[in-house]
């Protein structure tokens, strides 16, 4: 591997460490002729399925859009980087499981919003108006009452109107 500092093509693995679910290598690499040291990721190369998008063009997945598309939904919202990192291990995951040699770009939105409605429900709305392109407050409030008919008590606070209820027994 080149140095990413002075481009020599010899650099020395100094350790390696495996990810906690086991899907990457963490290796800390030292250059043969500056001293610098870098760390590298390895992970499996997977052939994963073409994305149908909406206007019927084909293109390669991307995890890098994935991630952006997830740390846009995130931003500024109380999730980890690795809870994050685990979500997109997840859709990939479920898009490798697929076995499918194309996939339509509304499934692979729909295990994102998966993700993100066990992560953070800001984040998930906020995803969610931009895949479904709500149009009006209605489609805003449509969508928050599913998440609170379909997710009670599932740890995080309340999306609107209601106070949480560790914070109404304590009032008490």
């Amino acid at each position: 591997m080149h140095c990413p500092f002075c481009q020599h093509q010899d650099t020395r693995v100094i350790d390696s460490r495996v990810s906690d679910d086991g899907a990457t290598i963490r290796r800390r690499r030292v250059c043969e002729a500056c001293g610098e040291r870098f760390s590298t990721l390895e992970t499996i190369e997977l052939k994963l399925p073409m994305i149908i998008k909406g206007d019927g063009r084909r293109e390669p997945f991307d995890a890098r859009k994935l991630r952006l598309s997830m740390d846009r939904a995130l931003h500024k919202r109380p999730v980890s980087e690795e809870q994050v990192e685990a979500a997109v291990r997840a859709v990939v995951h479920r898009l490798r499981m697929t076995a499918e040699r194309e996939l339509a770009s509304r499934r692979v939105g729909d295990f994102v919003m998966d993700e993100l409605r066990k992560l953070d429900h800001v984040g998930y709305v906020r995803f969610a108006s931009v895949y479904r392109a709500f149009e009006d407050v209605a489609d805003f409030r449509e969508e928050l009452d599913r998440l609170e008919r379909d997710a009670p008590g599932d740890g995080q606070l309340p999306l609107l109107g209601e106070e949480p209820a560790h914070e109404r027994n304590r009032k008490r």
